[in-house]
């Protein structure tokens, strides 16, 4: 009977593929949980890290500082004037500026009417002006001075221009006064302003306007001033020297 050969050295061990699976399926599970703690600390360094440079550029860099001024509207006043009254500091932080305060100092200029300061960035500051618009002259004490829609005076004339009618105060007259003149001579159709030669103030009640073929129009206060124009356009047609337009709905001539 033959002899098996002896064995030598030791056998190699089994491996059970599912065992094996096994264990990857639960190192799998570890990196996962691994990861799903630290992902959240990498989310939260990362967002600081983000925060931190946005802070730096927008309050520290020069990148978003101020480096220019630019001024939009101007026509009568010169972007100079604007940009000095406005004191805009150059190199400060954009995001830092009060917006607020450069358009009031803006506003606080005697031709500007309006201003609406805004960034441009990465380092821009845009001021844009709306400028008074002189409806009318106004002689207040011997001094020519322009007067806008709402009253306000806010420049000075050597002499008066000849398309603007000139508003002329009987007495000392005050603000108001002066602002329902420049209701009254805003509220005057093209064409008849350019007929009227001046504008009697004496009080808020009692505005007058002579044309300048010498005729006199009794306008009362600026109350009901379009429908007074209307009714005067349509009275100029008759020959008289003097209207009276004071209540529209009963107008008078003579």
């Amino acid at each position: 009977m033959a002899r098996r050969p002896a064995q030598t050295g030791t056998q190699a061990p089994v491996v059970d593929p599912a065992a094996v699976r096994s264990r990857r399926r639960f190192a799998r599970r570890q990196w996962a949980r691994r990861w799903l703690a630290w992902k959240y600390v990498v989310a939260v360094v990362l967002l600081i890290a983000l925060l931190v440079g946005a802070l730096w550029l927008v309050f520290f860099s020069s990148y978003l500082s101020v480096k220019g001024v630019e001024v939009d509207g101007v026509r009568q006043l010169r972007a100079a004037q604007v940009r000095a009254a406005a004191g805009v500091p150059e190199g400060k932080s954009l995001a830092e500026l009060d917006l607020d305060r450069i358009r009031s100092r803006v506003e606080a200029m005697a031709g500007v009417r309006s201003a609406d300061v805004s960034r441009q960035w990465p380092d821009q500051v845009l001021i844009t002006v709306q400028e008074r618009e002189a409806i009318a002259v106004v002689d207040l004490g011997g001094q020519l001075r322009g007067m806008d829609a709402e009253g306000v005076v806010f420049k000075d004339y050597a002499k008066a221009p000849g398309n603007l009618p000139r508003v002329q105060a009987t007495g000392q007259i005050g603000s108001e006064a002066l602002r329902e003149s420049a209701l009254v001579v805003a509220a005057l159709p093209t064409g008849l302003a350019a007929r009227v030669d001046h504008v009697q103030v004496e009080t808020v009640d009692e505005i007058t306007l002579v044309l300048r073929d010498g005729r006199e129009v009794v306008w009362g206060s600026s109350d009901q001033s379009e429908e007074k124009g209307r009714v005067l356009a349509d009275l100029l047609g008759q020959k008289a020297q003097h209207y009276d337009v004071s209540v529209p709905g009963q107008p008078t001539t003579r």
